[in-house]
């Protein structure tokens, strides 16, 4: 039960948060998709949890939610596939768009930082092959499909103002999934209390939002999954 009682504060805040914009962007706020967003977030969680733990692991000698992991990738995928959302609407293209440079730079930061970090608390000893294998695929796939996918096109669609921040068109809607992502991280419920670690929010929001912007820079999930999976695998490796 905790993780489902963790799971709707995470989606009250999202909640809050959407009707405060809602009242500040009042013109071109539409209620439905804020609706659609939240419900997928239940969704998403419920699947990543395994129904909030209450499904048996298929695969009971790994060390990490594999089957989590793929289900909600699974169901990240089907709902790219409806038609309200579209497969290219929700970033699934190679196609980076005609500023793709500026966006390869950035990439190329990040990936040099994400390693910089690795080597510079490096233990000597490189993890396990399947620690190495999930770090390397299953962060990036599943997060940046769900939120910089299909979760960040609702909340777009909710709040339709942009403003542009170096050439990357960012709303509302993009703010909230970067919120969302670090809540999500560090947000935890136990014995009936709630604890918000803020190094574990700042730590994983700030990088949600440079994502976001390789994201709406590129028009484009390839980069912010690639980084993604930088920023979670590279410390196996060392």
């Amino acid at each position: 039960m905790n993780e489902l009682i963790r799971t709707l504060i995470e989606t009250g805040v999202l909640a809050g948060l959407g009707l405060l914009g809602a009242a500040v962007f009042r013109s071109g706020f539409r209620w439905r998709w804020l609706v659609a967003a939240l419900v997928l977030n239940l969704a998403y969680q419920a699947l990543l949890t395994r129904g909030f733990w209450m499904v048996p692991d298929p695969f009971p000698q790994a060390d990490w939610n594999w089957a989590g992991k793929l289900a909600a990738i699974a169901g990240t995928l089907i709902v790219m596939a409806l038609p309200a959302f579209g497969w290219k609407r929700c970033g699934m293209t190679l196609d980076q768009g005609p500023r793709w440079g500026g966006a390869l730079v950035m990439f190329a930061a990040l990936a040099g930082l994400f390693f910089w970090l690795a080597l510079s608390s490096a233990d000597g000893k490189p993890d396990s092959l399947e620690t190495i294998a999930f770090q390397w695929t299953m962060p990036g796939l599943d997060e940046e499909l769900f939120y910089r996918g299909t979760l960040l096109l609702a909340l777009n669609e909710a709040f339709r103002g942009r403003i542009s921040i170096a050439g990357a068109p960012i709303g509302y809607g993009g703010v909230l999934t970067s919120l969302l992502f670090g809540i999500t991280h560090a947000l935890s419920y136990k014995a009936g209390a709630v604890d918000l670690d803020l190094m574990t929010f700042a730590m994983t929001g700030l990088p949600a939002f440079l994502l976001l912007w390789l994201r709406e820079r590129t028009g484009s999930l390839l980069l912010p999954v690639i980084a993604h999976n930088i920023a979670n695998g590279a410390s196996t490796l060392f």
